[in-house]
């Protein structure tokens, strides 16, 4: 059997890209929420605040360092894999990835170590400023990537010439017409994934009887923010999904498995889309609410996949449930927000077992809908790596073979695989080791100082084993 170069190719990047995602989508928020630990620490002086930034500091520790070594592995496919479309767009990306590393990336390293090893080396006030600088470097990182990725889907602000796409406006091409939609969409996926961690974890110390005061303060902040974060992040998907119908409406058909253009169309609750003769099977479906949900109308004119050839169709049926997948996750993240609040004008937030072990399952739930999200985004554009304007084929490494895919393929599974491995020793240590551990050993007293961000985490696990 011929082994395809293009399948293989894309694969691996949407393998590398969803185990890359879930690091920053987590760290962005969380370094956020030890910004504001730090912040309370330094008005109240209550202690309290100072032992959680100093346990949830370990952990972002870890999950730093975890998203920095995938990330810098995950540029290397640009140039073997997709070099012509890294040469077509070498004028955009070129500076904008430069512009990534010098204001986001030096900004983290530079506060970084004040961060996890200065607690008593600095003011508290500096290492308060530490702790924001180094939040807003994640924001900063976000910002250049979303805006490349962004461009992909949407295309503004360039001319192409020779094979050479080139800048003819900065401003509308960094801020395209989706830019604005996905920054704040993935912000507060960020701060929704945070909160869900966070109002996991120490549900898990809360139902152990462990330093209960500490646990209850940051748990209560979790859910308020859960209740808050949830629902503005529905508005939010609604604004981008109609963004979306705007400028990629056969990404918006894909999703709702809509084949043909037309009036009224119903919302499809499940189905099994068949590409092949292009058609659903046992679909359950509400009359009108699609047409209602994307134009406001009831009877509002819907796009359907007849509008374009079959092979410039997108996966649809990848596309139909991841998109389900993520909405799911967004409903059962808005229910146990208002959940929340229930239990605790009942007072019983604290003592409701099946609530508490409900955060602990739900804490995974922010990855999942992320997860699922990129895959409609990403997998929506195909066949477009650029949108309308360049394909997939037309972007892949010409040299590349078959055999060659397949085996960098591998190559990042088994790096990855070791990457995921170690983190998740060094996380379930911290997690283990708990708020005790964190604040018993010191990072950064007569110790030896750990050399990478990774390394915080080694002072809990002779506590946590």
């Amino acid at each position: 059997m011929e082994l395809d170069p293009l399948l293989l190719s894309r694969i691996q990047f949407a393998f590398v890209v969803c185990f890359h995602a879930i690091f920053p989508v987590f760290t962005i928020g969380l370094a956020s929420f030890i910004a504001v630990l730090e912040a309370l620490s330094l008005k109240t002086g209550n202690p309290l605040w100072q032992r959680l930034s100093k346990f949830w500091i370990q952990v972002f520790a870890v999950v730093f360092g975890m998203g920095v070594v995938s990330g810098i592995v995950m540029s290397f496919q640009f140039g073997t894999n997709w070099s012509n479309f890294s040469y077509a767009t070498a004028n955009f990306l070129g500076p904008v990835l430069s512009y990534e590393v010098i204001t986001a990336f030096f900004l983290e390293a530079a506060f970084l170590g004040v961060l996890l090893f200065g607690r008593d080396k600095v003011p508290q006030g500096v290492h308060l400023f530490a702790a924001i600088m180094v939040a807003l470097g994640t924001f900063i990182s976000s910002f250049w990537i979303l805006a490349a990725n962004s461009l992909m889907h949407t295309p503004d602000g360039l001319v192409l010439r020779d094979g050479l796409y080139y800048v003819v406006s900065w401003r509308d091409a960094i801020f395209n017409p989706s830019f604005g939609y996905r920054f704040l969409h993935m912000a507060l996926a960020s701060f929704l994934t945070a909160s869900f961690v966070v109002a996991g974890v120490t549900a898990w110390f809360i139902m152990q009887k462990r330093e209960m005061e500490a646990n209850k303060k940051a748990l209560s902040i979790s859910l308020w923010l859960i209740l808050i974060l949830a629902p503005a992040q529905v508005l939010v998907g609604d604004f981008h999904g109609l963004n979306t119908l705007k400028h990629q409406p056969m990404k918006v058909a894909a999703m709702e498995g809509n084949w043909e253009t037309g009036t009224g169309v119903p919302l499809l609750l499940f189905a099994l889309p068949d590409q092949e003769n292009q058609q659903n099977h046992f679909e359950i479906k509400i009359p009108k609410l699609a047409s209602f949900i994307l134009t406001h109308e009831w009877d509002g004119e819907v796009p359907g996949l007849n509008e374009v050839a079959p092979e410039e169709q997108p996966p649809v049926f990848i596309v139909f449930w991841a998109f389900r997948v993520m909405v799911a996750m967004g409903m059962l993240m808005v229910l146990f927000g208002l959940a929340g609040l229930w239990l605790r004008k009942r007072d019983r937030y604290l003592e409701s077992k099946p609530f508490l072990n409900g955060l602990r399952v739900m804490s995974l739930s922010p990855f999942i809908a992320v997860l699922a999200g990129w895959i409609v985004t990403e997998t929506g554009r195909a066949p477009w790596l650029i949108y309308e304007q360049m394909t997939h084929a037309q972007g892949l490494t010409p040299s590349l073979t078959g055999g060659m895919a397949l085996f960098t393929l591998i190559g990042y599974v088994a790096v990855y695989a070791m990457v995921f491995s170690a983190g998740v020793f060094y996380l379930m240590s911290v997690f283990r080791g708990g708020l005790e551990t964190a604040n018993a050993d010191q990072l950064d007293d007569d110790k030896e100082k750990a050399q990478r961000p990774i390394s915080a985490a080694n002072a809990s696990l002779d506590g946590g084993l």
